[in-house]
Formats: C-alpha cells, structure tokens, sequence
C-alpha cells in the first residue's frame, strides 16, 4: 500500500476526485476519494479496468488457454507472459510478450514503464516491436497511462521470462518511434461520442487487427476493413471488417446488436465451449466486460470511418 500511496501523491486529492467523476463510465456512481488511500483504490480500480477490458494489456501478456473460445487467459498466468507470436500473426520472426508483473518490473520506475507503453522504449534502451500498441498509446492521457502502471504494482508477481525475440528486420525498420507528451493529451468528454469512442478504440488497438496489412504495414486507406487472416496451428481465421459498408461490413447493426454481440460472446456459455476449428483470435472474453458507454462509444465511431466494401472468409481453410 505504501508503494501506492506514494503514486497517489502526486496528485491532489481534489484533482483525483474530478478525474474519476468526469471518466466514470459505469451507470453507478462511485464515492469520490476522501483520503491518499481511497485516492490510489480509484486509480487503480481504473487501471484494472483499462487493462483487462479496453487497452486489454492482461490479454498479451498472460497465457491463453488455447481449448476454449477466444483463448481466455489462463487464471494464475495474468501478466506472467504470453504465447509467442510468429509469421502466422504476420510478425516477422517470433516474439513473446514479456512478464509485466511487480517480479519483473521491480526495478523498473513509473516513468520507464510508462516510456515503454508509449514511446516503445524499454529500460535497457531497446526499441520494442510495434505488436505492442505504443503508437497508440501515445495518444492517450496521462492519467490513464499511469492509472495501468498503477494497477500493475497489484499484480501477483511472478518469477518467470520469455523466449528473446527472434527477428527478420531491425529496430530501424519497425517505422518511426513516437515522440509524445503526455500532458498534452485529453480524453474526450462523453458528450461526444464520437471523439470519446476514438479515443476508447485507439486505446484498444482495434485498427490494428482491423487494418488490410500489406507487406510494407497497415492499409489505413482501408481502416477497418478486415481481412488479415492468423494461421494458428488449430485454426484459421480471417478478421471481420468492421466499416460501416452494409453488404461486407457492420453498416445493418445497430448499436444495440453490436453491444449483444461483445456480451454473448463474452459470456461464460460461450467462452468456455472448445469450438474447434472455428475459434477466434479476438479477446471477447475481455472486450465484453467493457461497460456500455465505451463499447457504445466504439459503434459510434465506427459509423464515421469509411465504408469498404470487403468480404471476409471467416474461416478459411
């Protein structure tokens, strides 16, 4: 607690106070803080949120349990380390998400953690593969950033490493780092949605899954459009375009249906079936516990994007 009270000190408790009235999200509401402690129970109530259901760092970073649907995380696994991805997620060579739990981050500051999430730089100076989202996350405010940092120091820590990367390009190659202060940066009220929702979808890389990807990177004149397909050993599988094009894409839902689709899929029925062969890369079991604002956020935004028309195999052989 001391180590989370200390975080918490940084801020004034009235500034605390405000910041978590103006981003609840939920229909409840929640007590402001009265005290450094109550201070630090919100931000990291919030950072947990963030980084299960939105930013989803829990999903990359934990072992998924590759039996049921959308691979769940492994419980006991959370930010020990995850799958190693490889050509099959379009990644040239292999790489692993490393262990982000207090074990491995111990030596690490606040400021260094955060320099990786949004610069793309780690302690030792070395520039990270863009699987991980930092271009994104560089766009995102401060308190958000901190409050996963936060949320992060509670997790159980866990003694173990992953396999080093093993590229086919270098570091020069990954495109240009980000230069960012976060500071700057402002989280859209929820009085417009549609600014609130591309902040909410930048936060969880959406368009990098989303995106056509070509052998030079995303496709952005296509954002959204779908169509990479990740060969797993199990399975194949071809990502959805999520555009508004009413023929290919998701122009016929309503935001009702686009919200029922993240809670059906997310729900324990679903998830814990083994679907074999028609399995999916997507997190729904973290994405459908985002609350009702974002997710009605995202459908938002989503109605502004392009529409492209591109049809999408599901599940190519």
């Amino acid at each position: 607690m001391r180590k989370l009270c200390a975080f918490a000190s940084i801020l004034t408790i009235a500034t605390v106070a405000i910041f978590f009235t103006a981003c609840n999200n939920e229909s409840e509401t929640k007590p402001e803080a009265t005290t450094p402690v109550d201070s630090a129970k919100l931000i990291v109530e919030r950072g947990q949120y963030l980084a299960n259901h939105v930013a989803v760092c829990i999903d990359c970073h934990s072992k998924r349990d590759i039996t049921k649907f959308s691979l769940p995380v492994i419980a006991g696994t959370e930010g020990a380390g995850g799958i190693t991805f490889g050509a099959g997620d379009g990644v040239p060579g292999e790489v692993t998400p490393p262990n982000i739990t207090p074990a491995a981050l111990k030596d690490w500051g606040d400021d260094e953690i955060a320099k990786a999430m949004t610069m793309g730089i780690n302690k030792k100076g070395d520039t990270l593969f863009p699987m991980m989202p930092y271009h994104n996350y560089s766009r995102l405010a401060k308190d958000d950033i901190y409050a996963i940092i936060a949320y992060l120091r509670t997790l159980k820590p866990i003694d173990s490493t992953t396999p080093p990367r093993k590229l086919m390009i270098t570091p020069a190659q990954y495109g240009p780092l980000t230069q960012t202060d976060l500071t700057k940066n402002v989280r859209p009220d929820t009085t417009d949605m549609v600014k609130y929702g591309e902040y909410v979808i930048t936060m969880a890389a959406c368009g990098e899954c989303h995106t056509p990807r070509t052998p030079q990177g995303p496709d952005f004149s296509k954002a959204y459009a779908g169509g990479f397909v990740f060969k797993t050993p199990f399975f194949n599988v071809g990502v959805a375009n999520i555009t508004p094009d009413s023929t290919t894409g998701i122009g016929n839902w309503t935001e009702a249906a686009f919200v029922e689709k993240f809670r059906t899929n997310s729900s324990a029925e679903v998830v814990n079936k083994n679907p074999g062969k028609e399995n999916s890369i997507m997190p729904w079991s973290m994405y459908g516990k985002m609350n009702d604002t974002d997710l009605k956020a995202i459908y938002a935004f989503l109605r502004t994007v392009p529409s492209v028309k591109n049809k999408v195999e599901k599940y190519p052989k």
